[in-house]
């Protein structure tokens, strides 16, 4: 990865409080990168801004909801007003929800849908008009393993995911027809070792610490450093996808070779967990 690619360039990451947000923050701030970072947790985010280690000039922190349009929209704009312009969005935040269809309920539902799809095109669309404006400029959304291959007990996140894919696919082709200098990734991490799935809501009919346990002793298996490192190299190169970890590249294989074949495959290696 080239030391100076982000280096002196504006970039806005939503979900910087943990996980994969914060250490992309982390690591664009070691190139010279100018932060404007988003999150909810406004103690989680104030953490992240401490460990960046830049100056307080050349950080923004902005607690924020992704789901809040009006807010995302003023802090594109407060970014703007404060560097001057913007040249990357990494549009992380993402929350994770478990439960069959016949057990969820249709506020969990939105409240995934919400975060992870309506966020993704909110941090994508108020962004944007700086965005295009930048003579070397990226955008990249984060889908996930899951918005690849769909299971059972993750129709809402699954659902979430997929849209991010469908979206950020049009908008690449969009981009390379009127702005080719705006470079589009999707990322589609496996397991990764967050915190995702300890603040996650489940079906009432599901052992929350279950799931937690199973998330994280049989699916993550991903430093967040690492996941990191792996998006900023594949956004550099411009990459259309960017696979993070060996489950997520198997799962990759395993969709264009077995088609819809992998929906019989996929139940059987599950149920005995469930």
């Amino acid at each position: 990865m080239s030391v100076s690619y982000f280096g002196g360039r504006v970039v806005a990451v939503t979900g910087a409080g943990a996980g994969i947000g914060r250490q992309l923050a982390i690591q664009v701030a070691s190139q010279g990168g100018l932060l404007s970072l988003v999150d909810r947790d406004e103690s989680a985010l104030r953490e992240t801004v401490e460990l960046t280690g830049v100056r307080p000039d050349l950080i923004l922190s902005n607690v924020v909801d992704v789901a809040d349009r009006t807010a995302m929209q003023h802090c594109a704009d407060e970014t703007s007003h404060h560097f001057g312009r913007v040249d990357a969005i990494f549009n992380n935040a993402g929350i994770l929800y478990s439960g069959d269809v016949l057990d969820c309920n249709f506020p969990d539902i939105e409240h995934v849908m919400n975060t992870n799809f309506w966020g993704t095109i909110n941090g994508s669309k108020v962004f944007l008009p700086d965005i295009v404006q930048s003579d070397r400029a990226n955008i990249v959304n984060v889908s996930s393993a899951f918005g690849l291959m769909s299971a059972p007990g993750y129709s809402a996140y699954n659902s979430a995911k997929f849209a991010v894919r469908g979206f950020t696919e049009s908008l690449r082709q969009e981009m390379l027809a009127t702005h080719p200098q705006v470079r589009v990734s999707c990322v589609y991490p496996g397991g990764v070792k967050t915190s995702i799935a300890r603040s996650a809501r489940v079906a009432s009919t599901l052992d929350h610490s279950a799931v937690v346990d199973s998330f994280e002793k049989s699916i993550a298996r991903t430093e967040p450093a690492e996941a990191a490192r792996t998006i900023l190299r594949g956004t550099e190169k411009g990459l259309p996808r960017i696979f993070v970890g060996n489950d997520a590249r198997v799962i990759d294989v395993l969709t264009r070779v077995a088609s819809s074949g992998y929906q019989r495959i996929i139940p059987t290696l599950t149920s005995a967990r469930r």
